[in-house]
């Protein structure tokens, strides 16, 4: 019995391994582009709620900076603040952000977010369209964390990700799926500033 026990955990470790792995080729990849820009589909499912939604977006990021366009709002985070451009109130939010906080999941670390506070392992591999969809199991190690656990597909081939689903205690599941995936674009040179020439009429609306 104790054989069998511990042959079952070396082959968890070992799977463990093998998904850490994986996930240290994602973000190395990630890691090696100048830029990245994504086109999104993003569902949000609560069977008991009756919810059903889904929106599309997408995403440009050099480093920590980013555009992100998504539910008809542009944000904007030069490296120091974040500018939130609501065209339908005629107004821009600007705010500092801690890019180191851990909690808070900036676009800038979409890619890379689960090389801390998870444990991991191997789970299932689908074919999609003829890609081979590699799936790892992430769950929280803080018992605050309201997700249940995150599924992330990582194309074997390509070691980008594929998509991210995320279930939460409360039942509610959203999938985040990347339709398009380009790297090294040619960037304006003020792809990450906010000109307020652009928005003459809107209300600045300064949190800091």
């Amino acid at each position: 019995m104790a054989a069998i026990l511990l042959l079952s955990f070396t082959s968890i470790q070992a799977q463990d391994k093998k998904a850490k792995d994986l996930l240290n080729e994602v973000t190395a990849k990630i890691k090696s582009y100048d830029n990245i820009v994504i086109d999104f589909k993003y569902s949000l499912n609560n069977a008991k709620e009756n919810i059903n939604q889904d929106s599309k977006g997408n995403v440009t990021m050099k480093g920590n900076q980013y555009v992100l366009n998504f539910m008809g709002v542009t944000k904007i985070f030069d490296g120091q603040k974040t500018y939130t451009i609501v065209p339908e109130d005629e107004e821009v939010t600007v705010s500092k952000v801690n890019e180191k906080d851990d909690a808070a999941i900036t676009p800038s670390k979409m890619l890379t977010f689960f090389n801390s506070g998870y444990k991991y392992n191997m789970d299932i591999v689908q074919n999609v369209k003829g890609r081979k969809i590699q799936y790892i199991k992430l769950a929280p190690t803080s018992a605050k964390d309201q997700r249940k656990e995150i599924l992330l597909g990582i194309d074997v081939q390509t070691k980008h990700i594929y998509n991210l689903i995320e279930t939460g205690k409360n039942g509610t599941k959203t999938t985040l799926t990347v339709n398009s995936f380009k790297t090294n674009q040619p960037l304006s040179k003020n792809q990450f500033t906010f000109v307020a020439s652009k928005y003459p009429k809107y209300y600045i609306n300064k949190l800091d």
